[in-house]
């Protein structure tokens, strides 16, 4: 597998939980909206993963989308898409949210999540 390719089955990409699918495909979304070129999504997965690897962790199978999430807030942050400390603002809201959810609700923001780079 190369390391920036998904785990993938016989029908195609890999997602043990619905959040992994949805950051492959935010990842993909971005990319599409011409936000970064795709060598520059697979420079910055290929670091993020060699990063993890050279500190112990094993960079694909249980913990592989949590290194592709590290990527995508680096190259959103380096490309300047995205404030820094909006990501940890962000991350917070996101676990109050989770916090506050009904189980089995999904959790919600208040005001909903607008896009990024453009409205």
């Amino acid at each position: 597998m190369s390391p920036t390719a998904p785990p993938c089955g016989a029908e195609g990409p890999v997602f043990r939980e619905p959040w992994e699918a949805q950051a492959f495909a935010l990842v993909v979304a971005l990319h599409e909206r011409g936000l970064f070129t795709w060598p520059q999504w697979a420079a910055c997965l290929s670091e993020t993963l060699a990063q993890a690897e050279a500190g112990g962790e094993v960079g694909a199978g249980e913990d592989y989308y949590r290194h592709w999430l590290t990527a995508l807030e680096r190259l959103v942050v380096s490309r300047g898409l995205v404030p820094p400390l909006s990501l940890g603002a962000m991350r917070q809201a996101w676990r109050t949210a989770s916090e506050l959810a009904p189980h089995g609700e999904a959790p919600r923001l208040p005001g909903g999540v607008r896009a990024l780079g453009k409205a």
